[in-house]
C-alpha cells in the first residue's frame, strides 16, 4: 500500500473529520440521522444506515457514541415487544399478515405515533443492529445484558420471518427475497447465537434459521457461481458484497465470493465509484461512496490493501467542502436523463449522508489509518 505522507495526512484528517460530522449531527436520545438536510430523510433513523455508521464510530473508539446509539434502539424495539408477540402468534396460528403490520425500516427520533408512510418492511437492518451490537460489545467489552431485551425483540423477529419477500437495501420490489437481504439477517443472527446472551431457545432457533438462510441462497441465489440479487434473478448488485464481509453468508476465501466481487467490479465499478446496480435510475443512477467503501473492505479482507486505499482515495477526492461526504456523485451516470425528475422530487442529492461518514471510517480503519 502506496501512499504519500501529505496524502496520508489528508485521509486521516478525513476520518476525524467524519467522526465530526456523525457526532454534530447525532440525536441527544442517541439516534443516527441518515441526512440532517434531506428533505426525505429528515428525523429519521434507519437501523442499516445507523448500524454502518455505529460500526465506523465504534472503530473510532467512540464507544460512548455507539453506546447511546444502541440504547436509543434497544428501547424503540422493547416498545414493539407487544407488535411482534401478536405477529409470532398471527403466524403460528396461519393468519394473514399484511406488509402494513410488520415492524418499520425507519424510527422517527421522536416517535408521535402518526402513520409513517414510507416504504417501511424491510428485514436487513434488523439482522445489521444485532451484528453491529455483537460486534461493538466485544471489540470494547461492552455487556450485551444492557441491552438484552431490545435484542431479543430483534432476533425474534428476523428469526420468524426472514424468508417473507420484502423491500431491499434501496427499498424496491417487495415482491422478491432478496440475498443482500438475507446475508445481513444472517450475519446478525449467527453473530447474537455465538454471544451467548440469547437463552436456549432463541439461540437454537437462531441458528436453524441462519442454516436454512444459507441453504436458500446456496440452492436459489446463484447464477455462474456468484451471487445475485434477488432469488431467481440473475443481476448483480453492489450490496452483495456485504455478504461476504461483513456478515460472513460466503467467506472471503470461496470461489463464490471471489466471482461475485468480481461481477460487482466489472459491471457496477467506474473508475473506483461503484453504482447500485445497472437499471438503478435514482438521481439518474450515481456512483455511491458508501458502496465503494464497502467493496475496498472487501478487498482488504481478501489481501489487497492496494485496490482497497484506491477506493478509498477515490471517496476522498469526492468529498465535498468541509469534508462533508454525499450518498452519491454524478460523474458517471447509468441513467443521466432520469436525473432531473429527482432533483425536483426531493432537492439536491443528500449530502452529508452519515452513512457515507461511516462506511469511510471502516476503510480508513481496516487500512490502519485510524491508529495514527
Amino acid at each position: 500500500m502506496t501512499v504519500t505522507t501529505d496524502e496520508r495526512a489528508l485521509l486521516i484528517e478525513l476520518a476525524r473529520t467524519s467522526h465530526s460530522v456523525i457526532v454534530a449531527n447525532q440525536q441527544p436520545g442517541g439516534a443516527y440521522p441518515a441526512s440532517p438536510t434531506f428533505s426525505a430523510y429528515q428525523g429519521y433513523c434507519w437501523l442499516r444506515d445507523g448500524s454502518f455508521i455505529a460500526e465506523g464510530m465504534s472503530r473510532f473508539g467512540d464507544s460512548a457514541s455507539v453506546d447511546a446509539f444502541h440504547d436509543w434502539v434497544a428501547s424503540a424495539l422493547l416498545s414493539r415487544r407487544a407488535q411482534v408477540d401478536s405477529l409470532l402468534a398471527r403466524q403460528a396460528a396461519g393468519k394473514a399478515i399484511s406488509n402494513d403490520d410488520m415492524l418499520p425500516t425507519r424510527f422517527a427520533f421522536s416517535e408521535s405515533g402518526e402513520e409513517d408512510s414510507w416504504w417501511n418492511f424491510q428485514t436487513d437492518g434488523y439482522g445489521m443492529w444485532l451484528w453491529q451490537i455483537v460486534t461493538h460489545a466485544a471489540r470494547h467489552n461492552g455487556d450485551l445484558e444492557r441491552w438484552r431485551a431490545g435484542i431479543e425483540v430483534a432476533a425474534d423477529y428476523v428469526t420468524a420471518f426472514w424468508a417473507v419477500a420484502c423491500y431491499d437495501w434501496w427499498e424496491e420490489n417487495v415482491t422478491e427475497v432478496h440475498v443482500s437481504t438475507l446475508g445481513a439477517i444472517y450475519g446478525g443472527l449467527v453473530a447474537v447465537a455465538a454471544s451467548g446472551l440469547l437463552d436456549e431457545r432463541r439461540e437454537a432457533a437462531a441458528l436453524v434459521a441462519a442454516s436454512e438462510i444459507r441453504n436458500r441462497v446456496l440452492e436459489h441465489g446463484l447464477v455462474d457461481g456468484h451471487l445475485t440479487k434477488w432469488l431467481g434473478s440473475g443481476d448483480v448488485d453492489a450490496s452483495l458484497a456485504a455478504c461476504i464481509v461483513p456478515f460472513g453468508l460466503v467467506s472471503p476465501g470461496d470461489p463464490i465470493a471471489a466471482a461475485t466481487l468480481r461481477e460487482i467490479k466489472d459491471q457496477l465499478d467506474a473508475g473506483g465509484g461503484v453504482h447500485r446496480y445497472s437499471a438503478d435510475v435514482f438521481f439518474g443512477g450515481g456512483q455511491w461512496l458508501l458502496l465503494s467503501c464497502l467493496v475496498g473492505w472487501n478487498d482488504v479482507v481478501a489481501g489487497d490493501s492496494t485496490s482497497a486505499l484506491s477506493y478509498l482515495q477515490w471517496v476522498a477526492a469526492h468529498t465535498l467542502e468541509d469534508g462533508i461526504m454525499p450518498e452519491q456523485v454524478p460523474d458517471h451516470l447509468l441513467h443521466p436523463d432520469s436525473r432531473a425528475e429527482w432533483v425536483d422530487l426531493w432537492g439536491p442529492v443528500a449530502a452529508p449522508l452519515l452513512w457515507s461518514h461511516g462506511m469511510y471510517l471502516i476503510l480508513a480503519d481496516e487500512l490502519g489509518l485510524l491508529a495514527e
